[in-house]
């Protein structure tokens, strides 16, 4: 049972842990944290390529809809620390205009979405290298979308739901530059290119097991996790038979504390994960799970996205639409 599931207290951002274990009492687990120290040399000559590699941050404009909420501003507090420029203004809900948003210095004014197109074209006129990033609720995710697209901008959709295979034809269409990922967290990503590859490799590898998935995350995250969606699709390709109705979401702050191992200095910004999968028999089961505390995971990877996709539109490039997956294969994350 998942009430049985007990994550300690003291596990924080990033950590992934993988568990298998048996009815005979054998088992083995690896916990993997994202604190590392990796000492690196080059030769003058490589570190003049790897220079030349890197997407360069200088006074590149971006817009962050959606900075009134938690993950924007984490974002906008991310991208000005990496010396990206957010311009004075950026769009959000009717509730939010009006509002000004300061962060490091900086005030940007909030606009609903009454006039979005003028004033976005008007901004992408004065900044013809501006990139946008979508922070704002599901229920806008398709508008937003296709107002990018209308004026031609390039942007990165960082927030989840709304009718995904819309989108993607809407950006398809109109051959704007977008990195589009329901993760931006770049630790998690990897982790879901395991699970790609397994699944391509290893189909039916599964086959007959019965699946649990249990999700927390803060009260306001209204939909499921789409990191979820895409993890149960592995385990779907893999064999396992499951609908994404019975994943079990939790929401309560109570439940999140004493059954999940929420810290409690954590409720308002987290992301627990749990996917456990037994055999036919019950003699076997496997457990995966991340787990993320905070938000700085998912504000760095964003940054590393925006630089990405500024590197492409500069370079021209004939791919248009890009995945999270696609920024840790170009391998120049700060």
């Amino acid at each position: 049972m998942w009430a049985a599931i007990k994550v300690p207290s003291n596990i924080h951002g990033g950590i992934i842990h993988y568990n298998y274990s048996s009815k005979n009492g054998n088992s083995s687990s690896f916990v993997r944290g994202r604190k590392s120290l990796v000492k690196m040399c080059f030769t003058s000559d490589q570190h003049v390529q790897l220079i030349q590699n890197t997407p360069s941050i200088d006074a590149l404009p971006i817009m962050v809809n959606g900075c009134t909420g938690k993950m924007g501003r984490a974002v906008l507090e991310a991208s000005i620390s990496a010396g990206l420029q957010p311009v004075s203004v950026c769009f959000s809900g009717p509730g939010d205009a009006g509002k000004i948003v300061e962060v490091s210095g900086k005030e940007i004014t909030v606009h609903g979405p009454s006039d979005r197109e003028n004033i976005l074209s008007s901004v992408f006129e004065e900044h013809p290298n501006l990139i946008v990033v979508d922070y704002t609720v599901p229920a806008a995710v398709n508008d937003n979308a296709e107002l990018y697209c209308k004026v031609g901008v390039p942007f990165v959709m960082g927030t989840t739901g709304g009718d995904r295979e819309k989108l993607y034809k809407t950006v398809a269409d109109s051959k704007v530059y977008a990195v589009i990922s329901p993760q931006m967290g770049k630790q998690v990503v990897a982790f879901l290119a395991a699970m790609e590859i397994m699944s391509e490799q290893f189909p039916g590898a599964f086959s007959g097991y019965t699946l649990q998935v249990m999700e927390s995350h803060q009260a306001s995250k209204l939909d499921t996790s789409g990191t979820a969606k895409a993890v149960i699709s592995c385990f779907q390709k893999l064999g396992v038979s499951f609908d994404l109705d019975e994943v079990q979401l939790i929401r309560d702050p109570k439940q999140q504390v004493e059954m999940v191992g929420v810290p409690e200095e954590h409720l308002l910004g987290h992301a627990f994960h749990m996917y456990h999968l037994t055999s036919p028999d019950g003699t076997v089961s496997f457990e995966f799970q991340h787990n993320v505390c905070g938000r700085s995971i998912y504000a760095e990877g964003t940054v590393d996205a925006i630089l990405f996709l500024a590197k492409k539109v500069k370079l021209k490039e004939e791919k248009r639409i890009y995945d999270m997956i696609d920024v840790l294969r170009e391998g120049n994350m700060r």
